[in-house]
């Protein structure tokens, strides 16, 4: 039996840099990395490669034309998706992660559209600031940490 594992999952991602420096991280904590299409770039893009520097090629990727697509093809549990938001209600620190679960960021520019979650407001999360002139934080950068404190227990933390 394949021991379950967490997946990031990125909605009509934009910058070619996150999304390799994203694919890197995956790499290092043996992730799946999910994308939806459309994209900003093409993952033939030099920048993509050489922000997952030589570890592009090993990332486990899966790709899916739009929303709908995936959930036809993965149909995963309510209580499995974490949706990432800078609005989100509860802190990225609140929920106790599920072994299989679906860490989901929508785009650089406008984040999850409505359709993504879809009445789940009580399954969106954020990563706390304390400075409020701060709008957001840089996407790899906040789905590297979302993933640290998802992974926790698994890592000995």
């Amino acid at each position: 039996m394949i021991e379950p594992r967490m997946k990031m999952v990125l909605v009509t991602p934009e910058i070619p840099y996150n999304t390799g420096a994203i694919g890197r991280t995956c790499v290092a904590l043996n992730l799946e990395l999910i994308l939806i299409k459309p994209y900003g770039f093409s993952l033939d893009e030099k920048s993509v490669r050489r922000a997952g520097t030589d570890y592009w090629k090993h990332v486990t990727l899966s790709e899916y034309d739009d929303w709908q697509s995936f959930l036809a093809a993965r149909n995963p549990p309510r209580e499995a998706l974490y949706y990432f938001e800078e609005h989100g209600a509860q802190s990225l620190y609140a929920p106790e992660y599920r072994k299989d679960a679906y860490l989901v960021f929508g785009c650089e520019s406008a984040g999850l559209p409505a359709s993504v979650i879809g009445g789940q407001e009580d399954r969106v999360f954020h990563l706390p600031m304390l400075d409020r002139r701060v709008r957001s934080l840089n996407l790899a950068n906040v789905a590297t940490a979302v993933i640290y404190q998802a992974m926790r227990p698994q890592l000995g933390g």
